[in-house]
């Protein structure tokens, strides 16, 4: 499918207000209240942290799952310009943009979760003082390169818009940088390429040195190739099913052909990464931990039970046009990869002597709070920048 029977992105110019985003704008406000006092009183006063377990939801959900849902970008870049698949250029701006929101929510979330918050500007900056031996240092610097990567990338969306701006300077600044950041995408993209391999396996190999502390059917030395590979098959997912969100929330045209043809490589990554991990259960002789049937176990067999069905539900070809099936799996997929990171870091790691950790209902809402403001800012972007296909939506029977 070529993009040129695609409209071009426009602006959605749709009414803001809604019962909706009232709800969010609301749910951000409580967490930004939070937020101020976790800043003012400390960690403590809003959290269940302690020593036995120095992270959290902040790190586990914000950072290690958030980054990971948003790595729609690294995987439709992936597919479109390192696998030349041009039809799904479509998708990319808009995967772009979840993905720079993802990865600032990140960041955002790692300065919540610092103690001296104060001084994370150092870290950049101090090279002198950086242990090049810390994984820390490398994912928490990838991540902020990454970052900025991302928001140059979704640059060209802006400029287009100021371009025809009545405030004459910004219209002539627009005017100026376009060609200059068109000419600079392609070493931004290869830089965006490069960032998440990265640091995705980095976050993985953070807890290899957590060692007996995480339940050994999650800790492996294959940690950093399976956050890898888990990533690519939820930044597939997140694309289709933000997507479809969007259609219906804002009436643009359903490209379920399109989305239909992303379970290939959906499909494909992911069952490699489920044969990766089965076939490294029965090699390190961990088989008889999966037959125990404690809740562990029980955990295990859920994450990979989620995963298989999601595998069945993209071979069956004869579904793969019906939206709400392929939204579907695309929610599967996302839950079971959040699960598994969330395992990893949290609910198999054990830090010993009793240490135990439920997040606070001030942690749940200020992480709450700031999904809120994540999706508020993706709707005001969409609204005011030519990120989507602006085109009326086709009528609902018609739309394929």
């Amino acid at each position: 499918m070529s993009t040129a029977l695609h409209p071009a992105p426009a602006p959605l110019r749709r009414p803001l207000a809604n019962p909706v985003t009232v709800f969010f704008a609301c749910v951000a406000a409580v967490g930004g209240v939070l937020l101020a006092w976790r800043f003012v009183s400390g960690v403590g006063a809003v959290s269940h942290l302690n020593d036995g377990y120095p992270w959290g939801i902040w790190i586990a959900f914000d950072v290690v799952v958030g980054t990971a849902l948003a790595t729609g970008g690294y995987a439709m870049a992936i597919l479109v310009y390192v696998l030349n698949r041009g039809k799904y250029h479509p998708l990319v701006r808009s995967a772009m943009v979840t993905s720079a929101l993802g990865y600032t929510l990140g960041a955002f979330g790692v300065v919540v979760d610092l103690g001296r918050f104060w001084n994370v500007w150092k870290i950049p900056l101090f090279i002198a003082q950086w242990n090049t031996s810390s994984i820390l240092l490398e994912v928490a610097l990838c991540i902020l390169l990454y970052m900025f990567v991302l928001w140059f990338e979704v640059s060209p969306a802006f400029l287009e818009r100021w371009k025809s701006s009545p405030r004459p300077k910004l219209a002539a600044f627009a005017t100026r940088a376009e060609p200059r950041v068109k000419k600079a995408l392609p070493w931004m993209i290869a830089l965006g390429l490069l960032l998440p391999t990265m640091h995705q396996s980095s976050l993985g190999s953070l807890m290899l040195l957590a060692g007996q502390k995480v339940h050994p059917l999650w800790s492996t030395p294959l940690l950093p190739l399976l956050f890898l590979l888990s990533c690519l098959p939820m930044g597939y997912s997140v694309v289709v099913a933000e997507t479809l969100l969007g259609s219906h929330a804002f009436g643009t045209p359903r490209e379920t052909r399109m989305l239909a043809g992303l379970a290939k490589p959906v499909v494909w990554t992911l069952f490699l990464y489920v044969w990766i991990r089965a076939v490294d259960i029965v090699a390190r002789g961990r088989l008889p931990l999966v037959l125990k049937g404690d809740w562990h176990a029980l955990l295990f067999l859920f994450e990979m039970a989620v995963f298989a069905t999601a595998i069945a539900m993209l071979l069956n070809r004869r579904r793969l046009m019906d939206a709400g099936w392929i939204f579907r799996a695309a929610v599967l997929i996302c839950f079971g990869g959040a699960l598994y990171r969330f395992s990893t870091f949290l609910i198999a790691y054990n830090p010993g002597h009793g240490w135990r950790y439920f997040a606070s209902f001030p942690e749940m809402l200020i992480t709450a709070g700031l999904v809120s403001g994540e999706i508020l800012t993706y709707v005001l972007i969409v609204n005011h920048f030519p990120i989507l296909a602006g085109g009326p939506a086709a009528p609902r029977a018609q739309r394929r």
